[in-house]
């Protein structure tokens, strides 16, 4: 059996299968564009209000993935801030019934079936089945002023506070009662966080794909290309990372690690690599070291607003510390192996378990035209290693 140059191909090809359609990003965004018309329109009830529709989670840092199967859907968070309205002036339930009677007439003037469903945060939209998708929308009101000066009295980065909001939460003890302490969120400032981690690889790639399109005669500047246009090896990571978690514990998902958690090490960890391969390397032996300890739980903060945890949970149920370390493990062991390995076949069979057969063998195909397909030998070197990472990751003792 031949041996292939670089893993590259492979996890190139095992990315291309995990990414979404450019036609559902374009679905998302008719969706809150549609949304947000409803809002404007004369008869709105929130229209005086500024209201504006946006997008967050993956769909906003580009790293969505499809369903592992067909009755799977895609998970679309948005937000709808109605800016000219102010903590003072509402408390969380008013807004957040203010919003679902809104959403509730859009949904009737949509003639849509499935009803609109309440979640603890947001309301939930369900299209069609054909669509295989459905929206959250979470009511929210600006909240970057209070963000900054929560953060300067406490000496901590207040760099992405500008885009901070307060939403709305039915478990939160002051949800019926006005109070100017209301949840917080800043998935604006979050993306903008992320792009910066990865912002040198990004413009590269933002450059050469214009300078493409313009060699064939298609006008094109890098401004005005829609960042998913692009995919940088974070993001490919990040995709990676989540699909062989949602395998690992397709039967087990309460203690499953998040995707904010995973995503926030993962861009913590990256160093502007320009291959998946390399990113990944980095990313799985250095991940561990921006989890914290305070010397009585683990501590994530976000990036955005240090005094959120995102392991917060980790606290009261260990058996989620326990879940991410063990999947870390098995990540730095199966993603090594693939890393090692020198046919397609033997990359196939380092990730098959955890990242699906179905799509590694289409990735097979995708990479090489079929596992057995010849290739000629590449240098030792050109091929990175996971062999020296620790397989288990030590107890976190603060940042790197």
């Amino acid at each position: 059996m031949t041996v292939i140059p670089h893993v590259e191909p492979f996890l190139e090809a095992l990315v291309e299968e995990l990414a979404i359609p450019e036609s559902r990003y374009r679905q998302a965004e008719t969706s809150y564009k549609t949304l947000g018309d409803w809002f404007h329109r004369e008869e709105s009830t929130v229209r005086e209000f500024g209201p504006n529709v946006y997008s967050q989670g993956s769909f906003r840092l580009g790293t969505a993935i499809r369903p592992r199967t067909e009755a799977e859907e895609y998970d679309v968070d948005s937000v709808c801030e109605l800016n000219f309205l102010g903590k003072v002036d509402i408390t969380q339930a008013k807004l957040k019934a203010m919003i679902g009677e809104e959403i509730k007439a859009h949904h009737k003037a949509q003639s849509m079936i499935k009803p609109v469903r309440e979640g603890r945060r947001c309301w939930i939209l369900d299209y069609a089945d054909g669509a295989q998708f459905h929206m959250d929308v979470v009511p929210a009101l600006p909240n970057g002023v209070d963000q900054r000066l929560l953060l300067e009295a406490r000496s901590l980065d207040t760099r992405w506070a500008s885009t901070a909001i307060a939403i709305t939460d039915v478990e939160d003890p002051a949800y019926l009662v006005p109070t100017m302490d209301w949840p917080r969120s800043n998935p604006k400032g979050y993306s903008e966080w992320f792009k910066w981690r990865m912002e040198a690889v990004l413009q590269r790639r933002k450059h050469a794909l214009a300078e493409n399109l313009r060699q064939k005669g298609i006008a094109a500047s890098v401004e005005e290309l829609p960042d998913y246009r692009v995919r940088t090896p974070l993001q490919s990571s990040v995709m990676l990372l989540k699909r062989h978690r949602d395998n690992m514990f397709a039967h087990n998902t309460d203690v499953r690690p998040i995707s904010v958690i995973i995503t926030t090490l993962a861009a913590h960890a990256y160093d502007n690599q320009d291959t998946i391969a390399d990113a990944l390397s980095v990313i799985l032996s250095r991940m561990h070291q921006f989890i914290g300890h305070d010397g009585q739980k683990y501590v994530v903060p976000n990036p955005t607003d240090p005094l959120e945890n995102f392991a917060d949970k980790w606290e009261t149920e260990p058996g989620k510390a326990d879940a991410f370390f063990q999947w870390l493990e098995q990540a730095r062991s199966d993603f090594g192996r693939a890393s090692e390995a020198t046919t397609f076949q033997k990359m196939n069979e380092a990730v098959a378990q955890r990242m699906g057969p179905v799509l590694t063998a289409k990735a097979v195909n995708r990479a090489g035209g079929g596992l057995l397909r010849s290739a000629t030998v590449a240098p030792a070197a050109a091929t990175p290693s996971f062999a020296n990472t620790p397989r288990t990751p030590t107890t976190p003792k603060g940042f790197a």
